[in-house]
């Protein structure tokens, strides 16, 4: 396996994507519930985007189809978040 631009772009991908994790995790860990920060959504988009944009450029269907259907996913929620206000999710 060589690390081509590809390569390297894919794997930031993935750790974007990952983030999403942490990001939420700490945000529970901090208000001792399980939260989901309006972080949360962003870096899953921006990680979908990307990891679409890679399978895009390496032709792998299974991969696009995923992206496609989570990036409407995503972008719903961040659309839920900003029209809702209950405040079920709690801002960064």
């Amino acid at each position: 396996m060589s690390l081509d631009s590809w390569v390297i772009f894919g794997l930031l991908a993935q750790f974007v994507f990952f983030m999403r994790f942490v990001v939420q995790w700490y945000a529970s860990e901090k208000e001792k519930k399980t939260v989901v920060p309006v972080s949360f959504w962003y870096l899953s988009l921006a990680g979908t985007v990307m990891i679409l944009i890679y399978s895009i450029q390496r032709r792998d269907i299974v991969f696009i189809l995923a992206s496609s259907l989570n990036f409407f996913l995503y972008l719903r929620n961040l659309q839920i978040y900003f029209s809702s206000k209950n405040g079920d999710v709690k801002p960064d």
